[in-house]
């Protein structure tokens, strides 16, 4: 029946970019939430952000639920509570008592997926829910007018969905700042100004505390990621080997200062929670495979800043894949200058490009219609060298699945 499930969610529109049809639904069918809300918005950074939250809280002892996107192979990664994922026949009770009107009122994926999530943490009562947004921020699916929201994150803002978000920084942090709530606090991570501006003019209309996230300091490489400080903490300890999760680790430290009167947590909560383990498909190493899901310009910034500390001076050789609506004409040129060779491809989903979709750059990458024969070529190919996948984090959770399976290295 799950597989049912995904089956019939994959043939819905992924995002809506009005909530007429959203919101029919949620006025007949009363949905709501009543439990306290961390509500994350931004470009990058919010899966991460939201996974060390909820490590953290989970290890002082609070019920926490959460809702994080994508999942990477089952649509009950996306709903947890008590650190376990919904259960089969949950997700298959809560989907067949509403289907009909998901049915009548059209919702796409995400607004299902939302709806499901939100029925599902109603019914076991968490201390505190962390919900990452979708695409935008006022209109997302995830922002219920009433959303009980105790603190508001905007992780990162930069140019993308800019045919329904907006053509510049201010207008995209204008989009994302629509969950912030009245008289409820603010975090921002390191914005540009524009954004920083727009994001506190909203919170001060909207008599809501303004919060930015501090700098990071003394930061150092480690055998399984990084240690850092980050006021008050000293040699705080991150298990990922991505110079980019420090920004979202310090993110998550500040939330749990600000919100330290509501839900205190101990320095030793704070220290087990960031050292949790990994998300996976963020810079996730297999021998010299490197699985990262860079989806747009920012993170792909940050991705090639990172490679060096992978790649230890040899040459890396890149496979790349993505969803239609990214900007590869930024994306490329950043990756390519980085690496020795690129590679085009595809994979199985609706809204990823094909040969066609790359026919502009075909003449400047190599396009292989198999992504999983173009791996194993390039590791025979290039014996010596890293290979780094990227584009989507749909294409790496696919690869990742490969990977595993066929024991790569």
């Amino acid at each position: 029946m799950v597989k049912t499930i995904e089956e019939y969610l994959q043939n819905k529109e992924s995002t809506a970019y009005d909530r007429d049809g959203f919101d029919r639904y949620c006025h007949k069918r009363k949905l709501s939430l009543s439990c306290p809300v961390i509500h994350i918005a931004g470009s990058n950074g919010k899966g991460s952000t939201a996974h060390y939250l909820e490590a953290i809280y989970s290890h002082a002892g609070y019920k926490v639920a959460s809702f994080i996107k994508p999942q990477f192979y089952e649509v009950n990664e996306m709903i947890s509570f008590n650190g376990s994922h919904i259960s089969d026949a949950d997700l298959e009770r809560i989907f067949n008592q509403n289907k009909a009107d998901f049915d009548k009122f059209d919702l796409t994926c995400f607004e299902i997926e939302v709806a499901i999530a939100y029925r599902y943490f109603e019914e076991v009562k968490p201390d505190l829910a962390i919900i990452e947004c979708g695409m935008g921020g006022e209109t997302d699916a995830t922002n219920l007018y009433d959303l009980p929201t105790v603190l508001s994150i905007i992780t990162s803002v930069s140019l993308e969905h800019t045919a329904y978000l907006g053509t510049t920084v201010s207008a995209i942090a204008q989009a994302k700042g629509g969950i912030i709530k009245p008289e409820s606090p603010v975090l921002v991570g390191k914005l540009e100004e524009s954004a920083t501006i727009t994001l506190r003019e909203i919170a001060t209309k909207s008599k809501s505390p303004f919060f930015e996230v501090e700098d990071y300091h003394f930061e150092e490489p480690t055998p399984k990621g990084f240690v850092f400080d980050y006021r008050p903490y000293k040699r705080i300890e991150i298990h990922s080997p991505a110079p980019y999760q420090l920004k979202n680790a310090s993110l998550a430290i500040e939330a749990t200062k600000i919100l330290a009167p509501s839900f205190p947590v101990k320095e030793e909560d704070v220290r087990a929670g960031l050292a949790s383990s990994n998300l996976p498909g963020r810079m996730e190493r297999y021998g010299r495979i490197l699985i990262d899901g860079a989806h747009n310009t920012e993170a792909m910034g940050e991705l090639v800043a990172a490679l060096p500390h992978f790649a230890f001076g040899k040459p890396v050789h890149a496979l790349f894949a993505c969803f239609r609506d990214k900007n590869i004409a930024a994306e490329l040129p950043l990756l390519s200058n980085a690496v020795e060779s690129v590679t085009l491809t595809t994979f199985d989903h609706p809204r990823a490009r094909t040969e066609e979709d790359y026919f502009i750059y075909i003449g400047d990458y190599p396009f292989a219609p198999n992504a999983e024969e173009a791996l194993k070529e390039l590791l025979d190919t290039y014996p010596e060298d890293p290979i780094v996948i990227c584009g989507s984090l749909a294409f790496a959770g696919k690869m990742r699945k490969f990977i595993i399976e066929k024991g790569l290295k």
